[in-house]
C-alpha cells in the first residue's frame, strides 16, 4: 500500500510510501484519502509527509516509463492527465488545512503535489525543482506559481531544472519554516495540535474562504469572506469562543 493513513487526536497524517523516492504511483488513491478526511468530521487537520529522507516525491516514474514496451499500445494520457489533476484538487480542496511536511526532494509531480498543501514546513534535506525538461516532460510550473510569486524565478528554474534548497525556499517565502530532518515530524504536528485545537466548524469555514478567494480580487475576495463569517458567528462554537474568551478560560466546543 503507497500511501498510509493514521487518524489520532483530530489529526490525520497521510504518508506516501513508495521506495526509493516515493514516485507518482498510477494507484495512488489520493482524491479518495482526502475526500474522505473531508467527509470524517472528527478530522481537524491534516498532515502529508513522505517515508524516508531520499526523496517527499520525486513526481513521474522515469524507470517506469523508460521500460514500457515499445510495441505495447501507450497508455491513455487523457485519463493519466485528469487523475494527476483531480489528485491535487482534492488536497487543495480539502475541507480541512493540509500541512506539508517535506521530508527530502520534492521534484516535479512532487512539487506539485507539495504546492497543493496550505503550507509547508521543510526539512533541511528538501529540495525542489522541475527536472521534467531533462526528461522530455512539462508541467508543474503553475502550481509552483502557488508557492512562488517571482515568476521569473519559476521560468527560469523550469527551463533550467536547477533545485532550490531548503533554506533558498524558506528565503523565498515557499516554506514557513526549516527544520532538522529528525525534527520534522515533530514541528509539523506542533502546528497540527495547535490548529486542531481551534473552533473545528472556524477551522472549515477559513480553509473554504482561504481556497475560494486566492484567485479573487480584493473586493470579491473579502465580500466572500464575509460572508463565512456570517455563518460561523451564528453557531454555537462561537458564541462558546466569545463567552470563553471574556470569562478567561478555554472553549469547550462541540462542532455546532
Amino acid at each position: 500500500m503507497p500511501i498510509h493513513v493514521d487518524i489520532k487526536d483530530h489529526i490525520a497524517v497521510v504518508t506516501l510510501d513508495n521506495p526509493p523516492v516515493n514516485a507518482l504511483a498510477p494507484d495512488w488513491d489520493v482524491m479518495g484519502i482526502f475526500d474522505s478526511l473531508s467527509d470524517n468530521l472528527d478530522v481537524r487537520v491534516a498532515v502529508l509527509t513522505a517515508t524516508g529522507d531520499r526523496a517527499f516525491c520525486a513526481g513521474a516514474d522515469i524507470k517506469a516509463r523508460a521500460n514500457r514496451d515499445p510495441d505495447a499500445p501507450p497508455p491513455p494520457s487523457g485519463t493519466g492527465n485528469r487523475r494527476m489533476r483531480e489528485m491535487l484538487y482534492s488536497i487543495q480542496e480539502c475541507a480541512v488545512p493540509v500541512i506539508g511536511a517535506i521530508n527530502g526532494p520534492a521534484l516535479g509531480g512532487g512539487l506539485a503535489l507539495a504546492a497543493s498543501c496550505d503550507y509547508l514546513i521543510a526539512s533541511e534535506k528538501a529540495t525542489f525543482g522541475l527536472p521534467e525538461i531533462d526528461v522530455g516532460l512539462l508541467g508543474g510550473a503553475r502550481h509552483f506559481m502557488r508557492l512562488l510569486t517571482n515568476w521569473g524565478l519559476v521560468r527560469r528554474l523550469h527551463y533550467t531544472a536547477e533545485r532550490l534548497n531548503a533554506h533558498e525556499a524558506l528565503e523565498l517565502g515557499m516554506v514557513v519554516k526549516v527544520v532538522p530532518h529528525d525534527q520534522l515530524m515533530e514541528a509539523a504536528m506542533e502546528d497540527a495540535r495547535l490548529i486542531a485545537s481551534k473552533m473545528p466548524l472556524g477551522i472549515r469555514l477559513a480553509k473554504e474562504s482561504l481556497h475560494m478567494i486566492e484567485n479573487m480580487d480584493v473586493k470579491n475576495g473579502y465580500r466572500f469572506e464575509q460572508t463565512r463569517t456570517a455563518i460561523l458567528t451564528k453557531t454555537e462554537d462561537a458564541a462558546e469562543a466569545r463567552k470563553a474568551f471574556v470569562e478567561r478560560r478555554p472553549p469547550e466546543f462541540t462542532g455546532r
